[in-house]
């Protein structure tokens, strides 16, 4: 194992900064996902600690040592890239030792490092196959096996699963999850898809723009959002956005907007709240069916269900915007009912309107 530290980062292709002054610690042992939409530069700051992109300042550190002008089969990594790379005429068992073999490891240790990484990945009854004959989860899995033989503190993953279709993607997504387990070595994973990185990760690096957003653990990310931009990227579906203001309301705050107004009482502020413009968000599950309007309820018109088998999406039209509410099991409601609302204030999250940091 082996700990990772990014300081002050900068990567720039000509005029264009991708990544300006960007500094993170990754801990020994340490599942980190590197989570946020195209282009966010997730995969050039993975391929800048892997030292496939040159930097134009700051310094890579692994396991204690500066890496940051070493080759990349010097920084004691191994990568798992998000198209497999197989050598096509090979059997497994000839991709899995091929890079053993070109750096002149002894036969028998080679033996050694193939058969653990096959027991592990499950690729005993694979090793004679060639890749043509492999599914895309046996192949991704070949292609992980092949990292892994390389007995390395640090291992890199680019999308690994973004090629494979939803059933193979739960699937491998839970063997990544119990490989982490069993050899306990610091991986740092990249992914747009915010189900790898709640399922997979010990804290998430959030990316927006070359800048990490919030950098925690995901039950932190996911029920105190640092940011707006952060509380709407993560959460299917979408965390519900209403624009207004807080006011005063005795010796507490009350939000009103959109139509809404919700008494702030049960709500945790980070830092001290000031009268004026915010956006108040609730995710769906934190809003449930009332039996009227008041109190911190709406009202609203159903204009879709989406049944999801032990959950149900509710989309109702209140105040002329649509909100979704997600219910256990199968409501008894139907598209066209009105319905009142009724939202959990303790667990709603209140951003400034200027900066989008959260209060």
């Amino acid at each position: 194992m082996a700990a990772v530290s990014v300081r002050d980062l900068c990567l720039r292709f000509g005029a264009v900064s991708v990544i300006e002054k960007l500094s993170i610690e990754i801990q020994e042992g340490e599942f980190v996902v590197l989570l946020g939409p195209s282009g966010c530069g997730k995969s050039t700051l993975l391929n800048a600690i892997a030292g496939l992109l040159d930097i134009d300042e700051g310094q890579i550190w692994i396991g204690g040592n500066n890496v940051t002008w070493e080759e990349p089969k010097d920084r004691g990594i191994g990568m798992v890239f998000q198209s497999y790379s197989l050598y096509p005429r090979m059997s497994v068992e000839m991709n899995l030792s091929f890079g053993l073999k070109i750096a002149k490891t002894p036969k028998d240790e080679i033996a050694r490092r193939v058969a653990k990484a096959s027991k592990l990945l499950q690729l005993d009854p694979l090793l004679k196959r060639k890749p043509a004959e492999l599914s895309g989860g046996q192949r991704q899995r070949v292609a992980i096996g092949r990292a892994l033989v390389r007995n390395v503190d640090v291992y890199l993953f680019d999308e690994p699963l973004s090629n494979l279709d939803a059933k193979l993607r739960n699937e491998l997504r839970v063997e990544i999850k119990k490989l982490h387990q069993d050899i306990g070595n610091t991986m740092i994973y990249v992914t747009h898809d915010q189900v790898e990185a709640l399922t997979l990760a010990d804290r998430i690096a959030v990316m927006r723009g070359g800048v990490i957003q919030q950098f925690a653990a995901p039950r932190e990310i996911y029920h105190k959002p640092a940011s707006l931009f952060v509380a709407g990227f993560i959460g299917s579906p979408a965390m519900n956005i209403f624009e207004g203001k807080i006011v005063r309301a005795g010796d507490g705050w009350r939000f009103e907007g959109g139509g809404i107004a919700v008494n702030l009482g049960p709500y945790e502020f980070t830092r001290e709240a000031k009268q004026g413009e915010v956006v108040f968000g609730i995710r769906p599950e934190h809003l449930s069916l009332a039996h009227s309007v008041g109190n911190g309820a709406i009202s609203g018109r159903v204009s879709l269900l989406e049944p999801m088998g032990g959950e149900t999406i509710l989309w109702a039209e209140t105040q002329g915007r649509p909100v979704s509410v997600k219910l256990q099991g199968d409501p008894d409601v139907n598209v066209g009912d009105d319905v009142s609302l009724l939202f959990d204030a303790a667990r709603a999250h209140v951003f400034e309107a200027a900066t989008g940091a959260r209060l």
